[in-house]
Protein backbone atom coordinates (compact mmCIF):
# COMPACT_ATOMS: atom_id res chain seq x y z
CA UNK A 1 0.00 0.00 0.00
CA UNK A 2 1.48 3.52 -0.89
CA UNK A 3 -0.47 6.81 0.77
CA UNK A 4 0.37 10.58 -1.42
CA UNK A 5 -0.26 13.24 0.60
CA UNK A 6 -1.25 16.51 -1.50
CA UNK A 7 -2.61 19.72 -0.75
CA UNK A 8 -0.44 21.16 1.52
CA UNK A 9 0.42 25.14 1.05
CA UNK A 10 1.16 28.47 2.72
CA UNK A 11 -2.10 30.23 3.66
CA UNK A 12 -2.57 33.19 6.27
CA UNK A 13 -4.33 32.70 9.45
CA UNK A 14 -8.05 32.70 9.53
CA UNK A 15 -7.88 30.42 5.67
CA UNK A 16 -8.82 26.66 4.31
CA UNK A 17 -7.04 24.48 2.88
CA UNK A 18 -8.06 20.89 2.08
CA UNK A 19 -5.31 18.06 2.07
CA UNK A 20 -5.62 14.96 0.28
CA UNK A 21 -4.82 11.65 0.99
CA UNK A 22 -4.56 8.78 -2.11
CA UNK A 23 -3.90 5.36 -1.70
CA UNK A 24 -2.98 2.42 -4.14
CA UNK A 25 -2.01 -1.15 -4.03
CA UNK A 26 -5.51 -1.95 -2.72
CA UNK A 27 -8.55 -0.46 -1.21
CA UNK A 28 -8.87 0.62 2.26
CA UNK A 29 -12.22 1.00 3.26
CA UNK A 30 -12.23 -1.58 5.96
CA UNK A 31 -9.23 0.26 7.40
CA UNK A 32 -8.74 3.19 9.75
CA UNK A 33 -7.21 6.10 8.07
CA UNK A 34 -6.03 9.07 9.81
CA UNK A 35 -4.17 12.35 9.48
CA UNK A 36 -1.00 12.99 11.81
CA UNK A 37 1.27 16.24 11.73
CA UNK A 38 4.57 16.86 13.09
CA UNK A 39 5.55 20.43 14.01
CA UNK A 40 9.25 21.60 13.72
CA UNK A 41 11.42 20.99 16.76
CA UNK A 42 8.14 19.05 18.09
CA UNK A 43 6.74 14.99 18.28
CA UNK A 44 4.22 13.59 15.66
CA UNK A 45 0.73 14.37 17.07
CA UNK A 46 -2.55 13.04 16.05
CA UNK A 47 -4.98 15.24 14.64
CA UNK A 48 -8.11 12.95 13.24
CA UNK A 49 -8.90 9.51 12.29
CA UNK A 50 -11.80 7.85 10.54
CA UNK A 51 -12.88 4.14 11.15
CA UNK A 52 -15.62 1.46 10.76
CA UNK A 53 -15.60 2.34 7.08
CA UNK A 54 -16.63 6.21 8.00
CA UNK A 55 -19.10 5.55 10.66
CA UNK A 56 -16.83 6.72 13.28
CA UNK A 57 -14.51 10.06 13.47
CA UNK A 58 -12.20 11.40 15.85
CA UNK A 59 -10.41 14.95 16.01
CA UNK A 60 -7.88 16.68 18.64
CA UNK A 61 -9.10 18.79 20.51
CA UNK A 62 -6.65 21.12 19.21
CA UNK A 63 -9.16 21.03 15.58
CA UNK A 64 -12.11 19.72 16.40
CA UNK A 65 -14.70 22.25 15.36
CA UNK A 66 -12.47 23.54 12.76
CA UNK A 67 -11.39 20.45 10.66
CA UNK A 68 -13.24 17.72 8.71
CA UNK A 69 -12.36 14.44 7.74
CA UNK A 70 -13.81 13.02 4.65
CA UNK A 71 -13.24 9.44 2.59
CA UNK A 72 -14.11 8.67 -0.42
CA UNK A 73 -13.87 4.87 -0.53
CA UNK A 74 -14.84 4.62 -4.53
CA UNK A 75 -11.61 6.79 -5.26
CA UNK A 76 -9.50 5.18 -2.34
CA UNK A 77 -8.80 8.82 -0.93
CA UNK A 78 -9.03 10.64 2.41
CA UNK A 79 -9.42 13.98 3.08
CA UNK A 80 -9.21 16.82 5.38
CA UNK A 81 -11.04 19.66 5.21
CA UNK A 82 -8.95 22.69 7.31
CA UNK A 83 -10.78 25.76 8.02
CA UNK A 84 -10.03 29.00 10.48
CA UNK A 85 -6.57 27.84 10.17
CA UNK A 86 -3.92 28.93 12.99
CA UNK A 87 -0.35 29.79 13.31
CA UNK A 88 0.05 26.88 16.26
CA UNK A 89 -1.42 24.60 12.69
CA UNK A 90 1.59 24.44 11.33
CA UNK A 91 3.25 21.40 10.56
CA UNK A 92 4.20 18.76 7.97
CA UNK A 93 0.88 16.90 7.78
CA UNK A 94 0.95 13.15 7.01
CA UNK A 95 -1.50 10.63 6.13
CA UNK A 96 -1.62 7.06 7.86
CA UNK A 97 -3.71 3.82 7.27
CA UNK A 98 -3.99 0.39 9.24
CA UNK A 99 -6.35 -2.03 11.28
CA UNK A 100 -5.33 0.01 14.87
CA UNK A 101 -6.62 -0.71 18.09
CA UNK A 102 -6.16 2.47 19.37
CA UNK A 103 -6.82 5.30 16.78
CA UNK A 104 -3.79 7.60 18.09
CA UNK A 105 -1.10 4.61 17.06
CA UNK A 106 0.14 1.54 15.32
CA UNK A 107 -0.59 2.62 11.66
CA UNK A 108 1.60 0.30 9.26
CA UNK A 109 1.04 2.33 6.39
CA UNK A 110 2.54 6.07 5.73
CA UNK A 111 2.19 8.75 3.27
CA UNK A 112 5.22 10.88 2.65
CA UNK A 113 3.94 13.93 4.24
CA UNK A 114 2.80 17.44 3.06
CA UNK A 115 3.76 21.36 4.41
CA UNK A 116 1.08 23.61 5.85
CA UNK A 117 2.43 26.79 6.66
CA UNK A 118 -0.02 29.08 8.22
CA UNK A 119 1.33 32.75 8.13
CA UNK A 120 0.62 36.65 7.39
Amino acid sequence: VQLQASGGGLVQPGGSLRLSCAASGRTLDSYTMAWFRQAAGKEREFVAANRWSGRITDYADSVKGRFILSRDNAKNTMYLQMNSLKPEDTAVYYCAAGVVADVRRGYLYWGQGTQVTVSS
